[in-house]
This record gives C-alpha cells, structure tokens and sequence, in this order.
C-alpha cells in the first residue's frame, strides 16, 4: 500500500474519514438491504450484478469521481490491521472438523480436489499464457494472481492478505478482482446448470447417493441443536475474542519479525515474506481461529460467530474500493482469458476424480463452490439439491478460509519461481 496523501493536499469533496466511514456504512447497508429483497427489481438486479462486486465498485466509483480520495484516508490500514485478523479468527472458529470428516471422505477428497485445483489452475494459465499473450502475464502479473488463489481457496479475508503479504499495487488488484468476480460467477452458474441434471451426471460416476439423505438429517438436527438468537452477552464475547486474538497475534508477530529480522539470512527470508510482520499477524489469527475451534468457543457461531466476522470483513472490503482506479480494469482483458483457463483447470480436474472415485455431484458442486465462491454462495449451490443441504456448503467454505492463507502463499511462491 501506498503511502497515504496528505489530506490537506487532496482535492475530494469528503476528506473527514468519520464522514467517509460513515458514508461506507450506508453504501454497505444499502446493497445487502437491496440484495435481500425476495423479489421484484432488486431480485432481478443481483441475479446478474453480485453484490460483492457493487461492495468494491461503489467506493471505486466514490474514489473516481473525486467524492473521496482513498489514497488520503487512514481507513483501509485500520481495517487491515484490526478487522481482517479478526474476520479470520471469527470464520474459522466455527469449524468443525468432526462434522466435515463425518461427511464421508468423497466429500473432503473433491473440497482438496478443488483446492488442488485452484493451485495448479494458476501455474498452468500462468504458463499457458506467458506462451500465448506473454504481455499479459508480464511484471507483477503474479502478484495479482496471489490475491484471487487466496480468494478462490479462502475468501475475501484470504484474498486481502495476499495483498498485503505479496504487496499488489491498488490497479493490479482492482483488475483481478474483476476476473475472480466474474469467472466465479460464471462458474457458479455452470456449477447451478448440472445441479439441475444431478441425476444424469450420478449415472456417468456411478455414484451412491444414499448418505446424502443421512446428511440431511444431520444437518437438520445440528441446526435445531446449536442455532441461537445472540443477546448481548454472546455479541460481546464475540468482539472478545475476535478482537482479543487479533491482540495476541500483533502481540507475537512483532518480536517474532524482530528476531527473523536479526538473523544472518534474513535477506533471504524476506524474500518469501517471512519478515512481514503482517504475514505472521494473519498466520497467527487464523491459527488461533483453528485451536479455538477444537474448544467451546465454537459454540459462538450458534450465535452468529462468523456474520459478526462477515460484517467486518465487508468493511474491509469498502476500504480497499476506495482504492481501485476503474478505468485501469479494462487496460488488461488477457486477464480475463487468463481467469478462464485458470477456472477450467480447476473444473477439469474436479471432474476427472469425480469420475474416478465415484462421487456425487452434490461433493464436486458444493466442493468446487466452497472453494471459489466461499462461504457467501457456496450455501446457493448447496440448497440447489435441497435447502437443508446449504449449511454443508458453508461448513466446507469455512475449512477454505482455513487452507486459503496457508494455500494461497504457496501459489504465490510458485508463480514468484515461474515468473523469475
């Protein structure tokens, strides 16, 4: 990130960043306001327009026409230093690995499969087109890649981590947050397009479905068990520990990297961010995330654990907006065919064991989905077999975010070999 402009020196219309936040939260309430309607205009709207896209957009828009200026404000570091570590720890601790295991194995064979997809999906494009349009993978173009690796094996949490740890320049990550946008979408709509053909595809692997109706069951009587309307007290020990890890990790990331920092190899470290401060801030949280889900404290997300997490994670996401130059989106469309030859790879090799080990395309579709689209549209491609089945869609999503910092830094460290 760049450093940011003097506020005295801008010429926005809004320089007050309490005015700016404010005007962030009703942008933010408006979209999910108008996204939940059941029907009429805005049903149709969001059918084609995600409302994640509009949640980058309309800031971007804010920052183009001199409304804002994103480049002033101290919005974006404060959500990166304190709200995004505590969305990690907060989506994470409701993980329940029992229940996943439970799930049977084909259903965590195609979730990895699909992880392992989005991996090698980034080498091969990577590759394919630096021999076919090689300006389009040019420069830093790996470094953008890093940021829709961590969103499509994580999420938006993952994916501003990758940011900041791989340190994407604001237009590079503006482009790629178009190509995740709208291949995602274009592969969820591929993924809903079989879902209406489940049958005709379970012949072709010669699937068993029979544990799908125990998983319904299942899922039924988890819900009726832990689902709670949180008071007050579950929404402060919430904060609590959101919070309270975010601490800890800043607490143990600092002398961490000062250590790291005095060692005689440090250069070579650095090399792969493991001087970052901010890397071992993420690492730490999403660790905490993952003890914390083997405790009691999992139990929190009966009371909204992760929607709390999700809240904050769309602050997050407004501030990076603000940021983005649209104009710059259409300067690279390689970018796109790169994000196609990507998602292909990833549903090619999806396919490929969902034949071999025989699996339903319910495990293929929810795992892929879990994957690319997380736990906001995982749950869609989920209830499109039944409408008890969406908690499976975010069970999964949540392991994503997960495997999404640890994952995605992988990639990243590949494509940085490649590109080299």
């Amino acid at each position: 990130m760049a450093a940011a402009t003097d506020p005295a020196t801008t010429s926005a219309f809004i320089t007050n960043d309490a005015v700016v936040m404010g005007l962030l939260a009703v942008t933010l309430g408006a979209i999910f306001w108008t996204s939940s309607r059941p029907s009429g205009f805005w049903k149709s709207f969001y059918t084609y327009v995600p409302a994640l896209l509009l949640c980058y957009l309309v800031p971007a828009i804010y920052n183009s026409i001199g409304l804002i200026d994103g480049n002033a404000s101290g919005l974006y570091p404060m959500a990166r230093d304190y709200l995004l570590p505590s969305a990690l720890v907060l989506l994470c601790i409701a993980i329940d690995l029992g229940a996943i295991v439970r799930l049977g194995p084909k259903a965590v064979v195609m979730f990895l499969t699909g992880t392992l997809g989005v991996m090698l999906g980034a080498v091969v494009s990577f590759s394919v087109m630096g021999l076919v349009h090689p300006e389009t993978v040019a420069g830093d173009t790996w470094r953008g890649m890093t940021t829709v690796a961590g969103s499509w094996i994580g999420g938006g949490a993952n994916q501003a981590a990758m940011k900041e740890v791989f340190e994407v320049e604001e237009n590079l990550f503006g482009q790629f947050i178009a190509v995740d946008v709208l291949v995602a979408n274009v592969w969820m709509a591929v993924l809903l397009f079989l879902a209406a053909r489940s049958e005709v595809f379970d012949r072709w692997t010669g699937a068993d479905t029979s544990a799908i109706d125990d998983m319904k069951r299942r899922i039924e009587a988890y819900q009726a068990e832990h689902s709670r309307n949180p008071s007050l007290a579950d929404l402060m020990v919430i904060l609590a520990v959101g919070l309270g890890a975010t601490g800890l990790s800043h607490f143990l990331a600092d002398p961490l990297v000062a250590w790291l920092e005095s060692l005689p190899f440090a250069d070579a470290l650095a090399d792969y961010s493991l001087t970052s401060t901010f890397f071992w801030m993420v690492v730490f949280a999403t660790t905490l995330g993952l003890l914390m889900s083997f405790t009691r404290a999992r139990t929190l997300e009966g009371a909204g654990a992760s929607k709390v997490g999700s809240a904050m994670l769309y602050v997050l996401v407004a501030t990076i907006g603000m940021h983005m130059d649209i104009g710059a989106l259409l300067d690279k469309p390689g970018l796109f065919a790169l994000g196609l030859i990507w998602i292909a790879v990833h549903g090619g090799l999806l396919l490929l064991v969902a034949k071999l080990i025989r699996a339903p395309l319910f495990f293929m579709a929810v795992g892929s989905q879990a994957n690319v689209g997380g736990a906001a549209s995982a749950p869609v491609v989920a209830s499109a077999f039944h409408p008890a089945l969406a908690p499976v869609g975010v069970l999964l999503a949540v392991l994503g975010y997960a495997l999404g910092t640890y994952c995605a830094y992988l990639t990243g460290q590949l494509l940085r070999i490649i590109a080299t």
